[in-house]
């Protein structure tokens, strides 16, 4: 994997039993609820963190279409406000396509809209998780661990 691919990690359970270092690995990637997504870059860190976390949460990579969907429809600012066209131009003299693709070059960072909430809250996926569950494996027919393209159609499902 190289340095430019986007991870999107959703959080699959709640808070019930979780050991407390698994809690704080939750706390870092700023996952503090059920169906919380949030982007990440991939380095060894991440990848670590999310081997310590592959039980709660599931993740892949980030096709730039999901990721300006996400932003546009899920992103917040403060006080709950959804993130706008208008907002981004005003701002950062960017359009959300453009702001997409230079996110994607490693140019541009979330933290660059001013105020943007660091997290996505997503709904419960239509058509419900995967047949086996959130408590198995997604190479298992379930829905937690590393799902690699098909993050991307679970997103499009919790939009």
């Amino acid at each position: 994997m190289n340095n430019h691919h986007k991870l999107a990690v959703i959080r699959i359970r709640g808070e019930t039993g979780i050991k407390q270092p698994i809690k704080h690995a939750l706390k870092l990637v700023r996952l503090h609820n059920q169906h919380h997504c949030v982007i990440l870059n991939t380095n060894p860190a991440t990848l670590g963190t999310l081997k310590k976390i592959k039980d709660y949460v599931t993740w892949g990579e980030l096709h730039p279409d999901t990721f300006q969907e996400l932003l546009m429809k899920r992103g917040k600012l403060p006080a709950n406000h959804p993130l706008t066209e208008t907002y981004l131009k005003e701002k950062l003299k960017l359009s959300s396509s453009e702001f997409t693709q230079q996110f994607f070059e490693v140019k541009s960072r979330l933290r660059d809209i001013p105020g943007l909430k660091p997290y996505f809250r997503l709904l419960p996926p239509r058509g419900g998780f995967e047949r086996k569950g959130i408590k198995t494996p997604f190479s298992m027919g379930g829905s937690l661990g590393y799902r690699g393209q098909h993050i991307n159609m679970l997103i499009k499902r919790m939009l």
